[in-house]
């Protein structure tokens, strides 16, 4: 049984026209990859400088993206293996650069515990990935998790919205460790499985 607390995906209805509009400008899923890290950049620079507003609505705009450009991907036939490496390379950095402002504006108010809380939830989230990856790379396939992107990136950004970054900071970084336990738990029936395939 699949396990995820959001849809991975948001409906076919609702992407279908965008996907649609954007194949007809001529953008590429690539530029799309791109410009999503880059509003995640900016949105580390507003929280760095205390426009925790601002930069929750540009986090969750700029990380709505990341459903755009896999299906514009295979709705053009330019999905390619260096694609999918770019996109998930590019979301890790989102992350991490967005967790970095946090980290930043909690150091300048001197809150020691929410700085190390941004340390847990970085290392949480590269282990989440980190432990797909490396199944995958052992053959199997590994997507299930309570905790993964997609809700680290609402957690994230309602938490900048609202000024909920203490609550969410702790969610972030029990959650997401606890996620990285659960894959790595879920890793050995994942790679036995794909070894008893071949």
């Amino acid at each position: 049984m699949t396990m995820h607390l959001l849809p991975k995906r948001a409906p076919a209805r609702v992407l279908g026209p965008i996907v649609g509009a954007l194949a007809r400008s001529g953008v590429t899923p690539n530029q799309i990859s791109v410009v999503g890290f880059l509003g995640n950049v900016g949105a580390a620079a507003l929280i760095a400088n205390g426009l925790l507003l601002p930069a929750g609505i540009l986090v969750l705009f700029a990380s709505a993206l990341d459903m755009l450009d896999g299906g514009l991907a295979r709705a053009t036939g330019r999905a390619t293996p260096f694609g999918g490496v770019l996109d998930s390379t590019l979301d890790r950095l989102s992350e991490a650069t967005v967790l970095f402002g946090v980290l930043w504006y909690e150091i300048d108010l001197g809150n020691r515990e929410e700085a190390l809380l941004c340390f847990a939830a970085v290392v949480g989230s590269l282990m989440v990935s980190y432990i797909r990856a490396r199944v995958e790379a052992a053959g199997g396939a590994l997507t299930d998790g309570l905790f993964t992107r997609s809700e680290r990136v609402v957690v994230t950004g309602v938490a900048l919205i609202f000024g909920w970054l203490r609550p969410a900071l702790w969610l972030l970084a029990v959650l997401t460790l606890a996620t990285a336990a659960q894959r790595l738990y879920l890793a050995a029936d994942a790679v036995r499985e794909a070894n008893e395939e071949r």
